[in-house]
């Protein structure tokens, strides 16, 4: 006899129900991905360094052109809701208090790793781009590289170029305003 499990896939609705509900404790670290509740890891020192050092970062060169969404969940679709280590967004005067960010707004998402790497890039980069976010970044705190991934498609992203030590780059809304490895790292 096989005994089949029921895999439940859950709506952005009911995720917030079972929080307004009490079904999470505040300190959980959670979201929600393709229906699934997945619980995220902890933040590390090196994580944390980095997604600091990056908030600063946008916050100088992009001052009062956008928002900068800071492991704050946004709403890609009825069965994804995660928290980007940071989102760029389109600059609203509500501060999106109305709704949560969804992929129009999105101008670039970042997601920073050292222990999920694979999750973001096998999980998390196909999503973002799948909804049309237009880039993403993926920091490897491992190997101290940059991926960024332009031209969204169903399946993803079509263009991911590597940035590794001396490379210059600028997000795609702001070609004019230039990073480098250094600083970033």
């Amino acid at each position: 006899m096989t005994v089949q499990l029921l895999k439940h896939k859950f709506t952005t609705e009911q995720y917030h129900l079972m929080h307004e509900a009490g079904v999470f404790s505040e300190s959980d670290r959670l979201e929600l991905i393709n229906g699934e509740i997945t619980e995220m890891s902890p933040i590390g020192k090196k994580h944390a360094v980095c997604v600091a050092r990056l908030n600063e970062l946008f916050f100088t060169r992009l001052l009062y052109k956008v928002q900068i969404w800071s492991q704050n969940p946004i709403l890609l679709d009825n069965g994804s809701e995660p928290q980007p280590d940071l989102a760029i967004l389109k600059r609203r005067d509500d501060f999106y208090a109305e709704g949560l960010p969804t992929p129009s707004d999105i101008l670039l998402v970042i997601e920073v790793a050292d222990s999920t790497i694979a999750y973001d890039r096998e999980i998390k980069m196909p999503l973002y781009g799948a909804t049309k976010i237009p880039e993403m970044w993926l920091f490897d705190l491992n190997k101290k590289a940059i991926e960024g991934y332009s031209q969204p498609s169903t399946t993803g992203y079509k263009r991911m170029q590597r940035y590794e030590e001396n490379d210059i780059f600028s997000m795609l809304a702001f070609p004019d305003v230039n990073f480098t490895w250094q600083e970033m790292f």
